[in-house]
């Protein structure tokens, strides 16, 4: 069976026009870029099942999850192995920047000019910086600096603001975090 150019589909899943999978495409890899044009991923409900599970407790073993869902540990093995291949998750321990010895967090946003993506890939590379985002708005760019103290900070921003089609940035330092949660979910 055919499928939609452009769209991924993780095995068990189906396509964007609800056709079961074929056993031929069984290698097919999505992009792992996000952006504009990447490959869309089309979940089947169990998939979803498991990414939710995973989001409940990322601990959870795959035994278990199989039991909440009705699959054996080996399919559940399986299938979290595709879905992380396919870049629509991954499993990492979420930890507390201040705990760590990182005591600076900023959101800086950014105006430049000309290719924004080119902008957005050159400071991904940077270590420090942890989420980039191409927005509309104020900013051309959004991105999330984790660092050690002040001087830090500023030796990461002069290294954004020497990027050559940078403008201008708005540093927005973090005094407090009330509230980061990953579990909204699938649709």
């Amino acid at each position: 069976m055919a499928h939609t150019p452009g769209t991924a589909i993780i095995p068990g899943g189906e396509n964007a026009g609800g056709s079961r999978r074929s056993g031929t495409d069984r290698h097919e890899r999505p992009s792992r870029d996000r952006g504009r044009g990447a490959a869309r991923v089309v979940l089947d409900q169990t998939s979803k099942q498991i990414v939710e599970q995973l989001q409940q407790d990322g601990r959870r073993s795959y035994a278990a999850i199989g039991k909440a869902i009705g699959l054996s540990e080996a399919a559940v093995r399986q299938r979290v192995q595709r879905l992380i291949d396919a870049g629509v998750m991954q499993i990492v321990a979420v930890t507390d920047p201040m705990m760590l010895g990182f005591h600076r967090q900023t959101m800086i946003g950014i105006k430049c000019e000309g290719d924004l993506e080119r902008v957005a890939d050159h400071l991904a590379r940077m270590e420090e910086i942890d989420y980039v985002v191409i927005t509309s708005g104020s900013f051309d760019l959004l991105v999330e600096v984790v660092c050690e103290d002040d001087d830090h900070l500023l030796e990461i921003l002069s290294r954004v603001r020497m990027v050559p089609t940078v403008i201008s940035t708005e540093t927005f330092v973090y005094l407090k975090l009330r509230k980061q949660t990953y579990s909204w979910g699938t649709r």
